[in-house]
């Protein structure tokens, strides 16, 4: 990604013949100009042109792309799929929110036949998935825990305490010791020395 371009207000941005206005701009004489300090935005937003924008530096949004490792909330979850609040790409917090969903065949790699959705995830965990295809306009974007290092990695359990992952598909409450099933994401060396 090429790196956004500073404005002031009052910076001419283009011509209406290339760009169409978004926020943070206005237009005068057939000209889009910035009515912000901040970055200048463009994009294609499937119009025949672009969308001309400009966003204070604090706002400067990231957008889940595909590929993008995510960290999501499962907010419910049906025979078929979990669905989930984006929380964070990568290590930065998102301020809007995305919804997105883990399809039963996109929680893991092998067995997929086998999958069950409520033994992966629950309302309420914490999950680290990668996004594989942008969101409709709901901005419902299509997750997948399939890969080892991607699963749940904070669950609590019907005690309330943060349960420990034993294996790749069950983690332990420390209080009542009553293991709960979940697409784990890859045990970590420092659980198990615990």
């Amino acid at each position: 990604m090429s790196p956004m371009k500073l404005c002031v207000p009052g910076d001419k941005l283009c011509s209406t013949e290339d760009c169409m206005p978004g926020t943070g701009v206005y237009l005068r004489h057939g000209y889009i100009y910035s009515a912000l300090a901040g970055y200048v935005l463009r994009k294609n937003e499937g119009e025949e042109l672009p969308v001309i924008s400009v966003v204070r530096e604090t706002e400067t949004q990231l957008l889940p792309d595909v590929g993008a490792i995510v960290t999501c909330k499962v907010t419910s979850i049906n025979p078929r799929f979990a669905k989930v609040h984006i929380l964070y790409v990568g290590s930065t917090p998102l301020k809007d929110r995305f919804r997105g969903t883990i399809r039963k065949e996109d929680v893991r790699a092998t067995e997929k036949d086998k999958v069950e959705t409520y033994k992966s995830f629950r309302p309420g965990d914490i999950v680290l998935a990668k996004v594989i295809s942008l969101g409709d306009v709901q901005s419902n974007y299509l997750l997948t825990t399939a890969e080892n290092e991607l699963g749940v990695v904070v669950a609590h359990s019907e005690a309330g305490a943060q349960m420990i992952p034993i294996s790749w598909c069950e983690m332990q409450c420390p209080q009542t010791h009553a293991k709960e099933f979940r697409k784990v994401a890859r045990v970590q060396p420092e659980y198990l020395e615990a």
